[in-house]
């Protein structure tokens, strides 16, 4: 009776704990022969869901490795293009820097008054006192005086009638510009030249109102002004002038080729009729200018 009973125990069904316990165990040992390297994936076996092969995890390392070093290669252009940034932004600085002290040192230059030598108000600006007391049919005596206020540079040699208004009007101008009231000067040779556009003085009075902003320390106002009344009327009485005084304003702008471009057209276009006092001051500019 012992023999049956131990052979039923045995026929007797496992528990299901121990049904899966060997179940886990025969495929372990299938993996193991399948796998002789051992197991690619956790999933590996399961349904719906296909083994991964060696290769597969082989290519799936190298794209990880190549992930990897394309992260590294960006972060290391990144710092390289941040560090580049820095250095650009250094260089800026230093750029701005550098044109403004540039800058602060051409308006010093500008601001500077200039000390220009005058050709003289008593043989170059005709000042003319109007006469009052005297009838109009009679002329004013021809003093020494009178004589030396009219230009070597007249066309006609003649002295200003007394009682001209464009000549009254300028000679006003000119004093004021004489005093050193340049702003009043400016005023009054303006509407001298609007009032009296034909006058042989326009010539004079456009120059006289560059040299009043030449000698305020506007030297780009000043350069326009004696370039106008150059191109304006090249036969008037002034024009050399105010090439000559282009020359110093541009100097004054640190344009010396320019200058000496000026200096060069007042050679060419007036060349032997230049007024001795005006040629030496040329020279003079030219020497400033070193002009070859």
């Amino acid at each position: 009776m012992l023999v049956p009973a131990v052979a039923l125990a045995q026929r007797q069904p496992a528990s299901p704990d121990q049904r899966i316990e060997r179940l886990e165990r025969q495929v372990e040992q299938m993996q193991r022969q399948v796998f002789p390297r051992g197991r690619p994936a956790d999933t590996a076996g399961f349904a719906g869901e296909p083994a991964a092969t060696q290769s597969s995890v082989a290519s799936l390392d190298q794209r990880l490795d190549a992930v990897e070093r394309q992260m590294a290669d960006m972060l290391r252009q990144t710092e390289e293009n941040g560090n580049r940034l820095q250095t650009i932004a250094g260089d800026l600085a230093k750029l701005r820097s550098d044109q403004e002290q540039r800058i602060n040192a051409l308006e010093q230059r500008i601001a500077q008054p200039v000390t220009v030598v005058p050709v003289g108000p008593t043989t170059t600006e005709p000042v003319t006192k109007p006469t009052t007391t005297k009838p109009p049919t009679t002329k004013p005596p021809k003093t020494s005086a009178t004589t030396t206020l009219v230009p070597s540079t007249s066309s006609s040699g003649a002295l200003t009638p007394a009682g001209d208004p464009g000549e009254d009007a300028y000679t006003e101008g000119f004093k004021l510009w004489e005093a050193g009231n340049f702003d009043q000067a400016i005023t009054s040779l303006r509407a001298f030249t609007a009032a009296y556009p034909k006058h042989r003085r326009v010539s004079y009075a456009n120059n006289l109102i560059g040299r009043s902003l030449l000698s305020k320390g506007q030297a780009r106002p000043a350069a326009e002004a004696f370039l106008a009344n150059y191109r304006a009327n090249p036969g008037g009485e002034r024009a050399p002038d105010s090439l000559l005084y282009l020359g110093q304003a541009l100097m004054q702008l640190g344009q010396a080729p320019q200058a000496c471009k000026a200096y060069q057209e007042l050679d060419a276009v007036y060349g032997a009729k230049i007024r001795p006092d005006l040629k030496k001051l040329e020279a003079d500019a030219k020497t400033q200018a070193q002009c070859t």
